[in-house]
């Protein structure tokens, strides 16, 4: 068996769950989600607990067991806790200003960047002084986070010499030294 896999989920207050067109919608107070689900794979729901499992031992079955486990694992938490995730501008005159859902980003190009986040990600961003400008996203869906984030660190990752770019909060970079180093 799959040590993901067959750990149950509780279910917490105010969320439901219901199997519906090929997969698993869960309701709760932050939202709602839905995942596809692969046939093979069941999913039953009683007494405040979720299990989910597979037909056979299978590779792909057993591939298939964890990935689903976890997968609605995300969604019950996403959509009575929520995630959040914290991006710092490491760079001289990198700066970040939003305007409704639309991202401006300074990252010492020559133009601006304007990135349109989806409707699901909500998006604050603090510019203080002597401090690095921070965006702070929130979402119910991990995966949508997760993406969304990465867009933003592609536009500028941190680089080894002077550790300047976007980087998540508290992210270690691994740093290398420069020529003047070597002699």
């Amino acid at each position: 068996m799959s040590r993901i896999g067959k750990l149950p989920i509780q279910i917490p207050s105010g969320v439901t769950i219901m199997q519906k067109d090929g997969g698993i919608a869960v309701k709760g107070p932050k939202g709602e989600l839905f995942q596809p689900v692969n046939p093979a794979i069941t999913v039953k729901v009683d007494n405040g607990t979720l299990t989910v499992e597979r037909p056979s031992d299978e590779k792909m079955y057993r591939a298939l067991h964890g990935l689903y486990r976890s997968l609605i694992n995300n969604m019950v938490t996403g959509v009575t806790s929520g995630f959040r995730k914290e991006l710092e501008l490491v760079g001289v005159g990198y700066r970040v200003t939003n305007t409704g859902q639309v991202l401006e980003l300074l990252l010492g190009y020559t133009h601006n960047i304007y990135l349109e986040l989806p409707h699901e990600v909500k998006v604050e961003t603090k510019m203080e002084r002597n401090k690095n400008p921070l965006i702070i996203l929130e979402s119910s869906d991990k995966q949508l986070l997760g993406q969304v984030c990465a867009k933003i660190r592609s536009f500028r990752k941190p680089e080894p010499y002077k550790g300047k770019g976007v980087r998540f909060v508290g992210e270690v970079i691994r740093r290398k030294s420069g020529k003047s180093a070597s002699k």
